[in-house]
């Protein structure tokens, strides 16, 4: 361990066993309590559990991770839900004792797994305040002189001297996070607690994230599935499957490997056979792909993202009066827009289509599009239903604001201020 880490993680595995607590044996207790507690040692039972290898009986939650935390970083775990994160961080804030492996670290570690954690609910919000503070090894003067900043973070003033068990989760959390965030540990552990808060809320919690890492030089282990606050506020970032690395690196590199995982984007079909096509005797699709314009095609559609849709269809009615039409929906079927080509006359044969969606317009989100032919402006002739699906992730420059943006559409239409002079 290295005198610029704070935490060193070393082959740390956590296995459960389904069903029972314990090993199921009262000798077999004493024996792994002996073991662990007393002597320190590996779980006498890992080896034959672990030998079981993938079975209904056990469950690796962890297995062989190892990575280190330097003082002073913003450093994210992301991964899909079940993957091990919260065991992990429950790990490194000791709740629970690994089954094979060792943690290395040093400095106080104040940590916000869920809504008030280390709070007692028969205590006033004023005597939890001084309650943590202690539980941080920290003297009465100390938690003193940063009371009053707590509070107005927390902004339940009117409510400091009444009984935790009264707040609403809102007030909880609130309180909780300014605890957390203002008592200084040199390590600051949170666990997706911004999912509780309102909009507001989490504005200032990522803003206080940032300032205790960037200004205050504490190091930040932080765990969500909010990407722009890992890709903005983290320096590094982890990501965990079924209790395994996967990745470490940059945050935007495995937040970029992370989401390209994770898109279930159907971006192009194509039917070559025009018997097996989708249609009709009228009209064939032949092939239908959206193209981002990405200098990377790894990298993730976001709003800032411009795309074609590109199509083609085969005629069979010499003279029909045509028009074509592409509508798309929000993963929850609110129709977002219906455009169309104007109607014209076509002769037979193969017919290319093409419609831009410009950058800047669309907010984050899942979208799918569909394709209408009509005759004559009114009578259909073919709807291919849900031909594209894609995602669009977000992005955010110069803003300290993670919430969700309203609205199914976000362009970037420019709002000008100018200042009145007076007289």
């Amino acid at each position: 361990m290295t005198s610029d880490t704070i935490i060193q993680v070393e082959n740390l595995s956590k296995l459960y066993r389904l069903g029972k607590i314990g090993t199921g044996s009262l000798r077999q207790d004493v024996q792994r309590w002996w073991y662990q507690s007393i002597l320190r040692k590996e779980d006498p039972f890992f080896k034959a559990a672990g030998n079981k290898g993938e079975s209904t009986e056990f469950l690796w939650a962890l297995r062989d991770i190892n990575f280190d935390i330097k003082e002073g970083e913003a450093f994210a775990i992301i991964g899909r839900n079940g993957a091990g994160k919260s065991t992990l961080l429950k790990i490194l804030s000791k709740v629970i004792r690994p089954t094979q492996g060792h943690v290395l670290g040093r400095g106080r570690m104040n940590s916000l797994l869920e809504i008030g954690t280390g709070f007692h609910e028969e205590l006033t919000g004023r005597e939890n305040i001084y309650l943590n503070g202690h539980f941080l090894g920290m003297k009465h003067q100390e938690i003193k002189s940063k009371f009053d900043e707590i509070v107005e973070f927390s902004g339940v003033s009117q409510f400091i001297d009444t009984p935790v068990k009264r707040y609403s989760s809102g007030m909880y959390v609130r309180l909780a996070f300014a605890v957390a965030a203002h008592l200084e540990p040199d390590i600051l552990v949170v666990d997706e607690v911004l999912a509780v808060g309102d909009a507001e809320f989490q504005k200032k919690c990522l803003g206080k994230m940032n300032e205790a890492s960037k200004k205050e030089g504490r190091t930040i282990l932080f765990v969500s599935h909010n990407m722009q606050a890992v890709t903005n506020l983290c320096h590094r970032a982890m990501l965990l499957q079924k209790g395994k690395t996967l990745q470490i690196g940059t945050s935007d590199k495995v937040v970029n490997y992370y989401l390209s995982g994770i898109q279930q984007n159907q971006l192009s079909q194509e039917w070559n056979d025009p018997k097996a096509a989708p249609g009709n005797d009228i009209v064939r699709v032949k092939s239908v792909r959206l193209v981002p314009d990405l200098d990377d095609p790894a990298t993730p559609i976001d709003v800032r993202t411009r795309l074609s849709l590109e199509f083609e269809f085969w005629n069979y009615d010499d003279g029909i009066d045509l028009v074509t039409g592409i509508h798309l929906f929000t993963q929850s079927s609110e129709c977002i827009f219906d455009v169309s080509s104007k109607s014209k006359n076509y002769s037979k044969g193969l017919i290319k289509g093409t419609c831009t969606i410009p950058g800047n317009f669309l907010n984050d989100g899942s979208y799918y599009i569909s394709i209408i032919f009509v005759k004559g402006t009114s009578v259909e002739v073919f709807y291919l239903n849900e031909c594209i699906s894609f995602d669009v992730e977000d992005y955010r420059e110069n803003t300290n604001w993670y919430g969700k943006w309203m609205g199914y559409v976000r362009p970037d239409f420019p709002v000008v201020l100018t200042p009145i002079p007076s007289f």
